[in-house]
């Protein structure tokens, strides 16, 4: 049973006592915290293996933790050095440092963490993986396979972004008012980024990794649940994640092979994650600021229409041509091309895709693979034969393999 248990505790848990502790200990001595965290967990491991279960897991967890925290601190120069200072009356009593673990102070250091892992002064990818690591409790492996890299990469990563943290002096704290707004798009950004880590995976194995998507999420609930964070474009964003979770289950067949939107089981839809987007998509309306997200939430709303009628389609080719517009991207570009082959015909999309000329685009190629097909089914061997070389998933490439057998018998 406690085999089971630990690691999901280690995934709902390690990043809520991290960012507590972290708050206490700040970014100069930011690896006490995780440390004092994964000796609670080994404890755990250890003690239940040996004991059994306690009545209240987390409860456990929390207490282990804080009286590790205050040993530490007690014993430690940095408690002499730093906070002891600050302790006028130095009685037995005025060493037991408040380590707060109640809801509320849990919401709030990991919201805090968040803002101050997201510093544009380190790179979006130090960003993501800081928050995987902190906020998400991911290990190195972990995040080394979310960015198809090794654990050595990631590990120097994370290294020098805390060094930059620290050398700014960062502190862990939501920012003024004034710095809010500018802050919090850097935070949308990284927790969009993570999702679509998520959504588009890299990894060798797999092509939807849910894991990264819904830690994604989680974090963005908490910016939407808080009076100070909650405002249009977290919404938006939120919107957007909901709306592609709802097909979630559509997406993969049962080999965790991709399949491609026209071909998915709508019955596998999720219509309450549906119309949870849509109210969020609502609670965004309001303002009178239009954000990249605003515009993909559109647009993934209208890809949870089971209708397949000329109307969806010229409503979310005109959400891209007004994205584009807002914020150019290679990626959007693409996908504008098939919903311009819904509306205009496979021809005129060709047209436009070949423009773009994304050559080390796999996509780039499949979709041209998928617009050929019909027209001139050589040349769509040529591209489809061109994806699978530049793709990185096994199921990508199961994926691609098939189309090309497929168009060989025909």
């Amino acid at each position: 049973m406690e085999q089971e248990l630990i690691p999901h505790l280690f995934r709902t848990e390690y990043s809520k006592l991290t960012a507590v502790l972290g708050k206490i200990f700040g970014f100069e001595h930011i690896e006490i915290a995780e440390d004092i965290v994964s000796d609670t967990f080994m404890q755990a491991t250890e003690t239940w293996g040996l004991r059994g279960l306690p009545e209240n897991p987390v409860a456990w967890l929390y207490v282990v933790a804080k009286n590790k925290a205050r040993d530490y601190l007690k014993r430690d120069k940095l408690f002499s050095d730093k906070i002891s200072p600050t302790i006028k009356d130095k009685t037995d009593d005025a060493y037991e440092i408040e380590i707060d673990l109640s809801g509320k102070n849990i919401i709030d250091s990991q919201l805090q963490m968040m803002f101050a892992i997201c510093q544009p002064s380190i790179s979006t990818e130090a960003q993501i993986g800081l928050s995987l690591r902190i906020l998400c409790g991911f290990g190195i492996e972990e995040i080394a396979d979310a960015f198809l890299t090794n654990k050595e990469t990631i590990n120097k990563r994370l290294y020098r972004a805390k060094e930059k943290l620290r050398d700014e002096h960062v502190k862990i704290e939501f920012p003024g008012k004034d710095e809010i707004a500018a802050r919090l798009k850097t935070v949308l950004t990284t927790l969009y980024l993570l999702f679509n880590e998520g959504y588009h995976s890299v990894s060798q194995n797999i092509t939807l990794r849910k894991d990264l998507c819904l830690e994604a999420m989680r974090l963005t609930y908490l910016l939407a649940d808080n009076e100070i964070t909650n405002q249009p474009a977290v919404n938006a964003l939120l919107a957007l994640m909901c709306f592609h979770a709802s097909r979630f289950e559509a997406r993969m067949s049962e080999n965790g092979e991709p399949i491609l939107y026209g071909n998915q089981d709508t019955s596998l839809w999720d219509a309450e994650m549906i119309k949870r987007g849509q109210y969020y998509l609502g609670l965004a309306s309001t303002g009178d600021k239009l954000t990249k997200y605003h515009l993909e939430a559109g647009i993934a709303y209208w890809h949870t229409q089971r209708s397949d009628n000329i109307e969806k389609w010229e409503s979310i080719l005109q959400l891209y041509n007004s994205l584009l517009l807002v914020e150019y991207s290679p990626v959007a570009a693409l996908n504008r091309t098939y919903a311009l082959a819904k509306t205009a015909g496979n021809a005129a999309a060709i047209v436009e895709a070949e423009k773009l000329k994304l050559e080390n685009n796999y996509l780039y190629y499949s979709l041209l693979g998928y617009l050929y097909k019909g027209i001139d089914n050589q040349i769509a061997l040529i591209h489809f034969n061109k994806a699978l070389k530049l793709a990185k998933s096994k199921p990508d490439k199961a994926m691609l393999s098939g189309y090309i057998r497929e168009l060989g018998k025909a």
